[in-house]
């Protein structure tokens, strides 16, 4: 049998013990002893006899289990005779398995618990939570151990998408939330957008129809718990489309930040797209398919064949400014995943006050222009991954390095655009044709060759009752045999002649990114929860 003992630090003494622990104690798992240390960064504990089975989720090390402060969900005191489905503050745990009853000895002996909720990690990028319970004789020890443990854990994100949307809509204070949720699909996500970039130019001051504002980034993150068809945002950042693994990113407080583009017309601002821009081919099938509405979601397979089918092509001129070298190129097959040096390398070169390439010249140097017959011409700011297309539209885009990945596909046959859209399903480089170009720019311009009419008055600014719909279309004379529409991240803009800038770092998602498969791998996963028991010092 063994005794515990613990020690409460005051502070760090230098940066050799800033990881020491806060709180030490040493318990017993089962019949082994076993030491638990809770420092700034993570929560271990060891075993000093015969290795046993380790808690899942937890980080397995020389000789113990880690589990990182940042991946700790909750610490609560509980109780024997609690019940685990409810007393769950996450209310996540109906796929988790009890720990197994402790005998009436041990519940005498040990009458006092707390229980520590953390993130295990699954197949796929999947997230679950998991537990580990500690059991001791003093009720004061419990207390310290969720005090001092609670201090340690980050704020978390506990209001509710409806409430928070509400309050957008008005004068409230936004400055007491530390973010906004929205349960919904990708058009859900882009009303929340809309609302907290627009709230913060308005407090700021700053003219959203300058398409060469300077944009003041939201302070507010967003956090997405995916319910819609798609949910491409969410399978883009974090790898799937799973609720649960959503819901946990919120509550750990992960933060990703994520560029924006800016959409205008006739200096006039449009919309706000953060996935993709798709004029010709997608934004032919987003506007058939809203003529479909009542078929459901199978309205976008059927307007997809009839659009490949029709195989319409369009002539226009598209302007854009590439990006600098450094930034790659969306063929290097480096893919942005968590701790992207790309984007990171984006941020610290911002927070050094160095200026834009484009900003250092005139306006029109270093300016391209093509002109030709595009059957599509897309701008995807991420890689726009989706369960039916693993890769995206575009595999190597990053989430926040200040560009958009511009991909032209030229009008050629059928039978070629239609493998150009079999390879976004396989591994193949969907790049790799004569009649498709791609390029990494922070500004793009699109005119169509037909020519838009739009009356003075409604050339000053945005339509009446504009305001809450930025796609509203003016009343507009087109002249010219073929025109399409843009597809911006799901929604139809009506002018086919945009300009768009990408905001860098504009806003940040309750996300880390998609982490690499080694890191899922790491986590060891254990169906059992695992119980610790503080063991009374022996009589003998």
């Amino acid at each position: 049998m063994c005794a515990h003992t613990e020690t409460l630090l005051t502070g760090p003494r230098g940066n050799m013990e800033e990881e020491r622990a806060f709180l030490s104690s040493k318990l017993c798992l089962r019949d082994s002893q076993v030491e638990v240390l809770l420092s700034r960064t993570a929560l271990e504990w060891k075993e000093t006899g015969k290795s046993r089975k380790r808690s899942p989720g937890a980080s397995p090390t020389a000789h113990g289990h880690t589990v990182q402060m940042c991946e700790i969900v909750a610490v609560r005191m509980t109780r024997d005779d609690d019940d685990d489905e409810g007393d769950d503050p996450t209310q996540l745990r109906k796929q988790r398995k009890k720990p197994k009853q402790r005998t009436q000895q041990q519940q005498q002996q040990h009458p006092y618990s707390f229980t520590v909720s953390y993130v295990r990690r699954t197949r796929q990028h999947q997230w679950r939570c998991s537990d580990v319970t500690f059991h001791c004789t003093s009720q004061a020890l419990c207390e310290q151990w969720v005090r001092v443990a609670n201090e340690q854990l980050s704020s978390l994100m506990t209001e509710r998408a409806n409430h928070a949307r509400d309050h957008l809509k008005t004068d409230a204070n936004l400055h007491k939330y530390d973010g906004v949720v929205c349960v919904g699909g990708d058009g859900m996500f882009s009303e929340i957008l809309h609302g907290l970039v627009t709230r913060a130019q308005t407090d700021h001051g700053v003219d959203q129809n300058r398409p060469d504002a300077e944009l003041v980034p939201c302070s507010l993150r967003i956090g997405i718990i995916p319910a819609g068809s798609t949910d491409c945002i969410c399978f883009a950042t974090s790898g799937t489309n799973d609720p649960i693994t959503s819901a946990l990113h919120i509550i750990v407080g992960d933060s990703q930040p994520m560029d924006v583009c800016s959409v205008h017309h006739n200096n006039v601002f449009l919309k706000y797209s953060v996935s993709l821009l798709g004029y010709g081919f997608y934004g032919d099938v987003l506007a058939d398919s809203e003529r479909k509405r009542w078929l459901g979601p199978a309205r976008y397979d059927l307007s997809g064949v009839k659009t490949f089918l029709s195989h319409n092509h369009y002539e226009g001129t598209v302007s854009f400014l590439p990006a600098e070298d450094n930034m790659g190129n969306p063929r290097d097959k480096l893919q942005c995943r968590s701790g992207c040096r790309v984007c990171q390398h984006k941020q610290s070169k911002d927070k050094l006050g160095e200026m834009p390439e484009e900003k250092e010249t005139s306006a029109k140097d270093g300016w391209n222009e093509i002109y030709g017959k595009f059957i599509a011409i897309n701008a995807a700011s991420m890689s726009c991954a989706c369960p039916r297309s693993p890769k995206g539209l575009s595999p190597s885009a990053h989430l926040a390095d200040g560009t958009t990945d511009l991909i032209l596909v030229r009008k050629c046959s059928r039978l070629d655009f239609f493998r150009h859209l079999l390879r976004h399903t396989s591994k193949a480089d969907q790049f790799d044709h004569s009649f498709v170009e791609v390029h990494r720019v922070r500004k793009f311009h699109f005119q169509p060759k037909f020519q838009e009419l739009i009356s003075l008055e409604n050339q000053s600014g945005p339509p009446e009752g504009s305001e809450d719909d930025p796609t509203h279309s003016p009343q507009t004379t087109y002249y010219g045999s073929a025109r399409s529409s843009w597809n911006c991240d799901g929604e139809i803009l009506h002018h086919a002649a945009i300009q768009v800038n990408v905001q860098c770092q504009l806003i940040k998602l309750f996300a880390r990114g998609i982490e690499e498969q080694q890191q899922q791998q790491q986590q060891h996963v254990f169906e059992e929860p695992c119980t610790v028991l503080d063991l009374e010092p022996s009589t003998d």
